[in-house]
């Protein structure tokens, strides 16, 4: 720790992806299987054969591929019954998916009273009460629900990609924060990493700016 940064009372902002950088996997496919009525999963696996082979292909993007799974596993579904699925779903899967090594430094984080943040394309429906078991806060993708039905579409934009910066850039004032540390492991992070002062990219540091704050 450097002589400024020991006098500096101001406190770190840790930013931290969830899907692959915390967990050992993508788990919006997990909590898809999960969540979705047996019969209309069941079906959804031949229905999704070719948009998963463009999105494997290259030819269909990853935003596109999650906003067409969301639709048809949830689109008039009951909000209780989503909802219900997503705090089983934490209690019950996302446990076994943390990378214990992540866990380690964000409970490091946590421990040195740093502000510590999952910035996540998921959904708020899982990832709340596992925040809320983690003492931490969150900022993510949600549900759309009309009433008390699901419309399968996103509740305004993807929490991804420069969505991520945005987001946080909203709800905190970074000026106010001696250092920001985030975490991240695909494309749709480098973003988040760029208004890093120390990035993690995959278990390695990320190549910094001269002036991230300014950006």
């Amino acid at each position: 720790m450097s002589a400024h940064a020991s006098t500096d009372a101001r406190p770190v902002l840790a930013l931290f992806d969830f899907d692959g950088t915390l967990t050992t996997r993508e788990t919006l496919p997990d909590f898809l299987r999960f969540a979705t009525p047996p019969r209309r999963l069941h079906l959804g696996t031949l229905l999704f054969v070719l948009p998963v082979l463009a999105y494997r292909l290259k030819l269909l993007p990853v935003s596109v591929l999650r906003a067409l799974l969301v639709r048809y596993a949830f689109g008039g579904l009951p909000r209780t019954a989503v909802e219900e699925a997503g705090r089983r779903f934490a209690a019950t899967v996302l446990p076994s998916l943390v990378r214990p090594e992540m866990q380690a430094r964000l409970d490091a984080h946590r421990a040195r009273g740093d502000t510590v943040v999952v910035v996540s394309g998921g959904f708020d429906v899982y990832l709340a009460p596992w925040c809320a078991s983690q003492g931490v806060e969150l900022l993510c993708s949600s549900l759309e629900h009309a009433g008390d039905r699901m419309t399968g579409r996103y509740a305004g934009p993807q929490c991804v990609a420069a969505e991520k910066v945005r987001r946080v850039r909203q709800r905190y004032d970074v000026a106010r924060y001696r250092e920001i540390h985030a975490h991240g492991d695909t494309h749709e992070d480098l973003a988040l990493l760029a208004l890093a002062d120390q990035a993690i990219y995959r278990g390695a540091p990320w190549p910094a700016g001269a002036d991230r704050r300014s950006q």
